[in-house]
């Protein structure tokens, strides 16, 4: 059962890509005491990501910013190499590019995705939510294809 509004986002060690390789970071250290956007996509490099979902968020980086947002957090289920290439290729740097290789953090949020038929295995559902002290105020999972509800622009009008 996916996570609902008002639960704790649950504790984990997820990687991303620093000057000398991965790095290890906590949801603990994303989320406490901050307020954060995070949103999800299926996979790195994908068009429906590359071209709409994350273009989205970066164009509106500073915007989701002025409305009080500390963080904005991009999570696949990708290794930190791939989060670090597509963050340069997007110039995504205003963006926390979270890698959840092992789908840890998507398994525990119950909002992963058997992509299994098109070779890719488990992924993350598309979704956007915003995080107040660890803490899920919105949650915008996407029906189906498309991106819809996970939005920046809907994440805009949420805040």
């Amino acid at each position: 059962m996916a996570i609902q509004l008002g639960e704790k986002i649950p504790s984990c060690t997820l990687k991303v890509m620093g000057e000398k390789g991965p790095e290890d970071i906590t949801t603990e250290s994303i989320f406490s005491g901050k307020k954060v956007v995070m949103f999800a996509v299926p996979g790195a490099f994908t068009p429906g990501c590359s071209l709409t979902h994350l273009p989205g968020f970066v164009v509106n980086a500073d915007k989701i910013k002025a409305k009080g947002v500390d963080t904005i957090v991009c999570l696949s289920v990708n290794d930190a190499f791939v989060m670090g290439a597509w963050s340069e290729n997007q110039n995504a740097e205003e963006l926390l590019m979270l890698a959840d290789g092992s789908a840890d953090l998507t398994t525990a949020l119950g909002l992963e995705l058997d992509a299994s038929a098109f070779g890719l295995g488990t992924r993350s559902q598309r979704y956007s939510m915003i995080v107040n002290d660890g803490a899920i105020t919105s949650l915008n999972v996407e029906a189906g294809p498309g991106i819809e509800v996970s939005s920046a622009e809907v994440i805009l009008e949420q805040l």
